[in-house]
């Protein structure tokens, strides 16, 4: 990561500087109205521009992820946003967290009815885990090396020179996306667009390799680019509009395999192993698109038709790394990878008369898989052959789904809505060939007055199949019994409720919200058999004056799931259930023009998770794995000062702390499991403070300021 963390020093006199040179600025002169070499704000342009410095207290890799604040010290900032606006042309340009990882920036810009355009570019740093350590050295790009003074044995209590061996490794990553984009205004109702879009990824992340009867977890780089390019004219006419667009995807990694050494005894010349990583792919799709409004019946008729292509043709591993295995040449280099898809939606709205309307869509969409079929030989883990040979299954389907819907208004203050929707599978090569799922809901809406309004929805669903091959299923080594619960029979109940009160005379909302989820898989005797989702929500929110306002939220979560599986690849012979509870509290003070100079923001937010997994079987009996629980406080303190109309002066505080318990990291060091090398990653753990100290200056007024000032 590179942050713009510097000494304390430098930054106390960067942001002096600044604040000195902004208040010399703001008393010395109007910018409204100048022009220069570096800050051209004629009338008619704005800028703010905030710059300050963060001082945090602590690592933190939950705090970082995503904001750039990872690691302990001070760190310089700057924001900003401006526009500039003409008769002839129309700039706006915005700046978030230019010293920080997480840092963006994007320029619009145009002439109205003529032509627009876009340069963004954002950087988002992913931060895993700041407590893990590794034995492997990254001898190349794509290659994990074991130390010189390394000693291998069976198992991990073997490994003398570990101690010494291990090195801290962060698992950290980060995103950067560059977007370029336009419109061409041809005429009021033809026009072009074009857009690019460049996303690379590149850091570290947990990989697992196996050998067999032992594994590592390895450091596995990952560098890979993703660009897209989206083409597009559309006509707008009198009664509806018509688009064809062209959309390409290419898929770009640098890393064909990760290769490394093993850290165990094993076979002889399995010393290295590999795995290919994604390979390069691409995307490729023809649409078209409009709608048409008749307006004798006030109806909308839109439709959506497209057509795609994927290929993937990277060249394949060898069988193996191991020299001493005699194997057969792999039936084709690459995989030839061709898969064709196709996608139309039709949909009609229609006003029946004043009180009722009804809406219709279906959509059907097809991936036809036209990768060639080969017979395999698989080598298990470099160290046999497997002895089998297998055939790769290209994988194909057809989705059809029908929608109808109506609401009508019973009375002045009573609405009713309902529907029904179908959903038809068609699958190759899969347990299941046809599957159906049907859907019926309806919805109440009553709304008295202006304070209060009552939604009321509930529904039922039901996911039939054809049958379910269990010849099949043995044939690719599953238990018959078992049902895959995207396959299995399903019957759902769910059900919601909102209540939103809004009082005129006191400025108080509040929002309730309740929201259940029953499902029941009565027909599968191994796999998921039941689960139950129930929420429970609350917003207040009161405008205590017109300077002044308080929120209070809070919320309830409960997700749970039944289970059964086989240890003797028969019958049921054991259950789980799982119980998730998550609790969420928020309560903030918003407070402007405090004796006229002062704003104050304080926000503050609690969320709680605890899972608990309860195992009862016919070997072990009653058990149950210790809790997972998880904990955040968050606090934020943001007090602005108006130095002037221009200048405002800001301290900003924040405070988190996560704490996480997790029994599959707790106690878990490199050598703690005899056959699995860990990077001992420790459950999180993380306080932190951060103190920020900033100003923000505003240069020149928008035109509309400029106006209403005359």
């Amino acid at each position: 990561m590179n942050a713009m963390k510097v000494s304390k020093k430098k930054v106390l006199v960067l942001v002096a500087a600044c604040v000195i040179a902004a208040e010399a600025q703001s008393q010395a002169v109007d910018t409204s109205g100048w022009i220069c070499e570096y800050c051209p704000f004629e009338s008619g342009q704005r800028s703010d521009i905030s710059a300050g410095a963060s001082q945090v207290s602590d690592d933190a890799a939950h705090l970082g992820d995503a904001t750039g604040y990872s690691e302990s010290g001070t760190y310089a900032n700057i924001d900003g946003d401006g526009s500039f606006v003409s008769d002839k042309h129309q700039l706006r340009w915005q700046v978030e967290d230019l010293g920080l990882d997480s840092r963006f920036a994007e320029l619009q810009g145009g002439r109205q009815g003529t032509y627009e355009y876009k340069v963004a570019w954002r950087q988002i740093p992913r931060t895993q885990y700041f407590t893990t350590d590794t034995i492997f050295v990254q001898s190349a790009a794509d290659t994990l090396s074991l130390p010189e003074a390394w000693v291998r044995a069976p198992q991990t209590s073997g490994f003398t020179a570990l101690d010494e061996s291990l090195v801290s490794r962060d698992i950290e990553s980060e995103r950067r996306t560059l977007e370029l984009g336009g419109r061409y205004l041809a005429s009021s109702r033809l026009h072009f667009s074009a857009d690019f879009r460049r996303q690379e990824q590149d850091g570290l992340r947990v990989n697992g390799g196996s050998y067999f009867t032992q594994s590592s977890l390895l450091p596995g780089p990952f560098d890979f680019a993703t660009d897209t390019v989206d083409f597009g004219v559309r006509y707008a006419g009198d009664s509806g509009f018509l688009s064809v667009s062209y959309f390409l995807s290419e898929f770009d990694n640098s890393l064909d395999e990760l290769r490394w050494e093993n850290p165990f005894t094993g076979a002889p010349g399995a010393e290295f192993a590999s795995q290919a990583q994604a390979p390069d792919n691409s995307f490729q799709q023809l649409a078209l698109n409009g709608n048409y409004r008749l307006t004798q019946y006030e109806t909308v008729i839109a439709f959506t038709g497209a057509v795609g292509q994927m290929d993937q043709d990277a060249t394949f591993l060898p069988y193996t790394t191991n020299s001493n295995l005699i194997v057969a040449p792999l039936p084709r280099a690459n995989l030839a990878g061709d898969v064709n898809t196709s996608n139309l939606a039709v949909s009609a709205t229609s006003k029946i008369n004043s009180k009722a309307r009804v809406r219709m869509s279906y959509r059907f969409d097809e991936r036809d898989n036209q990768t060639p079929q080969d017979t395999w030989t698989r080598v298990i883990t470099d160290t046999f052959l497997s002895g089998e040979a297998e055939t790769n299954t290209p994988y194909s389907f057809k989705r059809s789904a029908f929608s109808a819907g109506a609401d009508v208004d019973l009375f002045e203050t009573l609405r009713a809505s309902g529907g029904f929707d179908r959903i038809t599978m068609d699958r190759d090569f899969q347990e299941v060939a046809e599957q159906t799922e049907d859907t019926g809901w309806g919805q109440l809406r009553w709304r008295p007055d202006d304070v209060i309004q009552l939604d009321i929805k509930g529904g039922v669903s039901e996911r039939d199949i054809d049958h379910y091959d269990e010849s099949f299923a043995a044939s690719v080594g599953q238990n018959p019994l078992m049902r895959k619960y995207n396959m299995a029979y399903r019957y759902r109940l769910f059900g919601e409720m909102t209540v939103s009160m809004a009082l005129p005379e006191s400025p108080v909302a509040v929002t309730l919200t309740g929201l259940f989820a029953d499902d029941d898989y009565a027909k599968s005797q191994l796999g998921l058999t039941a689960g139950d989702d129930f929420r429970l929500a609350a917003d207040l929110s009161w405008a205590a004056s017109e300077t002044a306002s308080v929120y209070v939220s809070g919320g309830y979560e409960n997700l749970q799931s039944e289970q059964s599986g086989s240890e003797s690849f028969t019958t049921a012979d054991w259950q789980a259930e799982n119980s998730d509870d998550f609790y969420t509290a928020a309560a903030g003070l918003h407070m402007r023009q405090i004796a006229g100079k002062f704003d104050l923001q304080l926000d503050y937010t609690r969320s709680e998770g605890t899972s608990a997994i309860t195992l009862d079987s016919l070997s072990t009996g009653l058990s149950q794995f210790p809790d997972l629980q998880s904990t955040l406080d968050y606090l934020r303190l943001r007090l602005a000062y108006d130095r002037s109309e221009k200048m405002q002066w800001t301290v900003d505080v924040r405070y988190q702390r996560f704490v996480a318990e997790d029994w599959a990291l707790e106690g878990v060091g490199p050598a703690t499991i005899p056959a699995i090398l860990t990077m001992g990653a420790e459950p999180y753990d993380e306080e932190a403070f951060i103190f920020g100290l900033g100003f923000r200056y505003r240069m020149g007024a928008s035109q509309t300021e400029s106006e209403s000032a005359e």
